[in-house]
């Protein structure tokens, strides 16, 4: 028993979701995380908000999405598990949150939706912090630990360093909107897959759509590539602006270290705040701007 608890602590689980134990054999018919689906290629722009980048390629050229492996065969005299439904479970998603016209109707949404499988380990919903509407999105990875029991997005000593990096600049957390690329813990503080952060993207879009950033800060290697549509590391992208559009205007995006990072890597500090330089720059209506 005790090596089973150690193996269990080794793999990420850390938490309790509930005081009462979930019984998933309960309903043989639904497996955990069942109604999640892999996103289909499509090669039409989906509707409704977007984030694009301006360097992007058509979506004919870009690599399809990556598909799960092939579900077995249901046992005989049994209905197949409604893991497949791509069409309508990526456009169910995309239509829910198009029908949000307020961040408090978006975060409903979100708790209703079951289409992310981090949803089932995690125990709370982190959906943002900060100011409704802002100038400045802040963007990161994933919630941690502490998030998940907090339910909010970077509480935890990444989230103390990334408050004191935007003190720095003149920034308040009422200046500022602060959120993930994905709206649940994955196991064990995962990185999230790109099937994880797709699921989510849809609500994402829709977020910053309300909220009308005109600048994006990126934190991290996962966050910018999700949010640029790019594979290059997080060394390569930052310290340079980017744009993507959000709805019908384009933002700037600065990606820059994730705080985590930073406090593994203190010397690389220096980096983080020419970038946050360039940012406070930005903000102020400058064009020059810090070398990266």
């Amino acid at each position: 028993m005790l090596a089973l608890l150690a193996w269990w602590r080794e793999a990420g689980v850390s938490d309790a979701l509930d005081e009462v134990p979930l019984d998933w054999t309960a309903e043989p018919g639904r497996a955990p995380g069942a109604a999640f689906d892999w996103p289909e290629k499509s090669t039409s722009a989906p509707e409704g908000a977007r984030v694009t980048t301006g360097t992007q390629a058509p979506a004919a050229e870009r690599a399809p999405h990556i598909r799960g492996p092939a579900a077995p065969a249901p046992p005989a005299g049994r209905d197949p598990q409604p893991t497949r439904r791509a069409p309508t479970q990526v456009a169910s998603a995309r239509n829910a949150a198009r029908s949000a016209e307020t961040l408090v109707r978006l975060q409903e949404l979100l708790q209703s939706f079951d289409g992310c499988p981090l949803k089932v380990t995690a125990k709370s919903l982190c959906f943002y912090r900060g100011s409704e509407t802002a100038r400045v999105a802040v963007i990161g990875e994933a919630p941690g630990r502490e998030e998940d029991l907090a339910g909010k997005p970077f509480v935890g000593r990444a989230g103390q360093l990334l408050d004191r990096m935007l003190a720095a600049i003149g920034l308040a957390e009422s200046d500022v909107h602060i959120t993930n690329i994905v709206y649940w813990r994955p196991p064990g503080n995962r990185t999230p897959t790109p099937e994880e952060a797709q699921a989510c993207r849809p609500f994402l879009e829709r977020q910053l759509e309300l909220v009308a950033p005109e600048f994006i800060l990126t934190l991290g290697g996962p966050a910018a590539k999700a949010i640029l549509d790019v594979n290059d590391g997080i060394l390569k992208l930052r310290g340079r602006w980017r744009e993507v559009r959000i709805g019908s205007h384009s933002v700037r995006v600065m990606p820059t270290l994730h705080p985590a990072y930073l406090l593994r890597q203190p010397e690389a500090k220096r980096q983080a705040w020419r970038d946050l330089l360039q940012l406070k720059a930005a903000l102020d209506g400058q064009t020059g701007s810090p070398s990266p």
